[in-house]
């Protein structure tokens, strides 16, 4: 069920040329204790105009960027509420148009997340977008509110406690709502005061006030995975000020956030099946079953081993935990699965194997991956988990239960459904004890037109939540790379794909209807390529981890 309408907004008029530009909630949307203290439009507007009225100070990023690359710091308000209240840092970059006198405007990008910087994202869209492009736009990047440079936040979170993604086990469960409850506190604690603020709407609200900060009429926009869902509801809040967007690798607003994570449990059993089927078509070669059910069948039979007893490989043990985690991923290319579970059964039997092919399977998926928003030195190393948990929890708390047994009744039910990853999608969150969202959900439904573009066989985003967004965006035009594998489709060297999505960039005319095109070898050869290089700093496409979108 589709959930109800936003509660109006109310349109604030920042220049007179340049209005309608912020959207601020109205006080029905606001927390109880808001509109006694709540700003009249007047002081409202006036607060907004000094913010506009900032000139970004240009300089060379670092000492080791390239001089193209600049960089700048803004003020934001902390909670457009009450925008002469706190501030907080935007830090914003930009490489400019190669060629002023074709110049269109400003592409505004984003490489997903939630709790992904995107600093330095001009330089991979200089590095893999087309020449004409470079020469339409100013590329700009930014780090979103709360992370990277952009004032960051931290819970204070040691190591371990950033591994989310846990399997559901009756005599560990208690340990997982502990857990759970002890990150929302350290949270609370930690950055109580900010992180109710550091949402999508917010940081759509940001993307506007750069956009009338950089003298722009309007905005063009290139965002992957996470960065589809800000798009989206940038659109939303700001449809008059939305220029050509592309979408790439879609999320469902209907499920952010708790329905887009249950959401990789139910994609991977597709994908799990397309995969017994690849390797039974070549048992001569894997010798994993003739048939798909015996292909499903030395899978489990390796999963039930390592329960029992982890399975080693140079020294490295694999749980039954970590093959499934890590199979998620792996299905969705059939061929590096077959080869990590060839390299799974060979271990298994006692013999020589590469831990290299293993790697997805080498420990369970969540940890690590916050370090990789440390950029400068100042950046706390559990931002990339902070800023998470302050979007995932704090854009719609009313998807997540507050009663610990409904997640584990969830956790049950799910990996009975989806035995590969349901229990880890569907087990207990921080989110639960989370605080109320000072605002309600942003439902995209509009007309503006943009374009989608999905993946068929896409780990992070599947199918279905591509074509919800395209519903959603009823102006829209959607892709579909039947075949196509991986997380991320603009730029991969596939004419039909990046045909369409250069020449809405550089024309503004969408295709008159949806595109199918097919993958080829070497745009899959692309996607894994892809999904293997560090996502920072710099890449175009989505942030990798197997835990973020």
């Amino acid at each position: 069920m589709r959930r109800r309408r936003l509660a109006p907004l109310l349109a604030v008029s920042v220049t007179a040329t340049l209005a309608p530009a912020l959207a601020t909630s109205t006080a029905t949307a606001a927390p109880a204790a808001t509109p006694s203290t709540a700003p009249s439009s007047a002081a409202t507007k006036g607060a907004l105009d000094r913010y506009v009225k900032q000139k970004p100070q240009w300089k060379r990023c670092a000492a080791d960027a390239p001089a193209e690359l600049e960089c700048a710091t803004i003020k934001v308000p902390l909670d457009y509420r009450v925008p002469g209240g706190k501030q907080i840092d935007l830090a914003i970059s930009r490489i400019k148009s190669t060629a002023p006198d074709k110049r269109r405007g400003a592409l505004f990008s984003n490489p997903g997340g939630p709790g992904a910087p995107g600093l330095y994202m001009p330089l991979g869209m200089q590095e893999r977008l087309p020449e004409s492009a470079e020469q339409k736009y100013d590329l700009i990047g930014f780090d979103p509110r709360g992370v990277g440079r952009s004032s960051p936040v931290s819970c204070g979170l040691e190591p371990e406690e950033e591994n989310w993604l846990r399997p559901y086990k009756e005599e560990t469960f208690d340990k997982d709502v502990a857990w759970a409850r002890d990150v929302a506190n350290k949270c609370e604690e930690k950055a109580g005061d900010t992180l109710p603020h550091i949402t999508t709407r917010n940081t759509a609200r940001d993307m506007d006030l750069l956009r009338a900060i950089l003298g722009e009429k309007k905005i063009s926009y290139l965002g992957y995975s996470y960065g589809t869902y800000l798009g989206a509801v940038y659109t939303q809040l700001f449809p008059g000020r939305a220029d050509r967007f592309v979408l790439d690798s879609a999320v469902d607003p209907a499920r952010a956030w708790r329905g887009m994570i249950q959401w990789w449990a139910e994609g991977a059993e597709p994908a799990f099946d397309r995969w017994t089927g690849w390797a039974a078509e070549r048992s001569e070669k894997y010798g994993l079953g003739d048939t798909p059910k015996k292909v499903d069948r030395t899978f489990w039979d390796l999963v039930a081993q390592a329960d029992e007893k982890p399975i080693e490989v140079e020294g490295q043990p694999t749980t039954g935990d970590d093959i499934r985690s890590g199979m998620r991923g792996a299905v969705f290319s059939p061929q590096e699965a077959t080869e990590a579970i060839v390299e799974l059964k060979k271990a298994a039997a006692g013999e020589p194997a590469s831990a290299k092919k293993l790697a997805a399977f080498a420990g369970s998926e969540g940890t690590g991956t916050a370090g990789a928003a440390a950029d400068a030195a100042e950046v706390p190393p559990d931002n990339m988990t902070a800023s998470l948990w302050a979007v995932v929890c704090g854009d719609n708390s009313a998807a997540w239960s507050r009663d610990p047994e409904s997640y584990r009744q969830d956790a049950i039910e799910d990996k009975g459904r989806h035995p590969l990853y349901g229990d880890f999608a569907s087990s207990i969150k921080p989110c639960a004890f989370w605080d109320k969202s000072v605002e309600p959900a942003t439902e995209v439904n509009n007309n503006v037109g943009s374009l989608v573009v999905q993946n068929e066989w896409d780990s992070q985003t599947p199918l279905p939540s591509g074509q919800a967004l395209h519903a959603d965006l009823k102006g829209s035009k959607m892709v579909t790379v039947l075949g196509g594998e991986g997380h991320g489709v603009y730029p991969n060297g596939n004419a039909c794909t990046d045909g369409t999505v250069t020449g809405y960039l550089l024309t503004g005319k969408l295709p008159a209807k949806d595109v199918t095109c097919e993958a080829t070898a070497a745009s899959n050869a692309e996607a894994r390529k892809n999904q293997k290089r560090d996502a920072l700093p710099g890449s175009p496409l989505p942030e990798r981890a197997p835990d973020r979108f």
